[in-house]
Formats: C-alpha cells, sequence, structure tokens
C-alpha cells in the first residue's frame, strides 16, 4: 500500500514507556531523520534504508521501577516496521523509507537512574531498555511510494 516517502528533516517521535527488562518511563524530545538518498524533493534529499540507523536523541531522562532518581541515555530506533521499508521504490539503488505505522525503539542508558536507600544510592544496572515505539511524521504531502 503507497505511503508517504520521508524526507530530510522529518520528526521522528518515540513514545514514554519501554517494557524491556523492566518498565523504564523515558522523558522523550523528538529526533530529526537525516536524509542521504540520491534523489530529492524540492531541493530536499530522501530518506533511505540504512538512514534510520543514525538517529539519536541524547540527554533524555529515564526512571525505572525502584530507581526513581533519574538517569540519562539516548533514545534510537531500533526496527523498523515492514510498511516503513519501500518493497518496490528508490533513488539510486536504495530503497526508499516510508512513514508507515510504528517502529520498535530503544533507550541506552548513559547514567544509570538510582535507587535511594538507607545506605545510599544503588545505581540501575540495565544498560539497554527495549520495547519502545515510535513513529515518524513527514513534512512531505505530495510523493508517496510503495
Amino acid at each position: 500500500m503507497p505511503d508517504f516517502i520521508l524526507i530530510d528533516g522529518d520528526i521522528v517521535n518515540f513514545m514514554p514507556n519501554f517494557a524491556m527488562p523492566l518498565l523504564a518511563v523515558v522523558t522523550v524530545k523528538p529526533g530529526k531523520i537525516e536524509g542521504t538518498g540520491a534523489a530529492t524533493l524540492n531541493g530536499t534529499k530522501l530518506c533511505v534504508v540504512g538512514d534510520e540507523t543514525k538517529v539519536e536523541v541524547q540527554g533524555c531522562t529515564y526512571t525505572a521501577g525502584p530507581y526513581v532518581t533519574p538517569g540519562v541515555g539516548t533514545l534510537k530506533i531500533d526496527t523498523l516496521a515492514p510498511n516503513q521499508k519501500a518493497q518496490k521504490t528508490k533513488t539510486g539503488t536504495k530503497l526508499v523509507l516510508l512513514k508507515g505505522s510504528n517502529f520498535t525503539a530503544k533507550f541506552e542508558v548513559q547514567t544509570p537512574a538510582q535507587q535511594p536507600t538507607p545506605t545510599g544510592p544503588v545505581p540501575d544496572s540495565v544498560t539497554l531498555y527495549s520495547g519502545g515505539n515510535g513513529y515518524f511524521t513527514t513534512t512531505n504531502t505530495k510523493f508517496q511510494g510503495s
């Protein structure tokens, strides 16, 4: 089914809940995807498969379970949904990215959240939270791919 092609500068939105290994709640902020495709739309490069791997939203705070003193980490796209990769539409030799439904996201911890205890804070030992979701918002309202 055709959908809008993503272009350079489109918004990457993350949802705040990450379910594994325990529930982490991230204070999310939007990111942007950089298009590297050969073709352009009004001078703006199209996004192609692989561009999603470079999306990083740094400096997001989080808490998880008993770790109520916030830590900090980076949001990333883990896996695109099948309907976010074109099956036929290409620019050069690469398939374009489509708005599609929701991708899966991951959260990489840089500074662990902490659990306060009478003997001092205990840091969260988890370095990667998965099971999150997100979606794209595109400014392209003209060109679709499939």
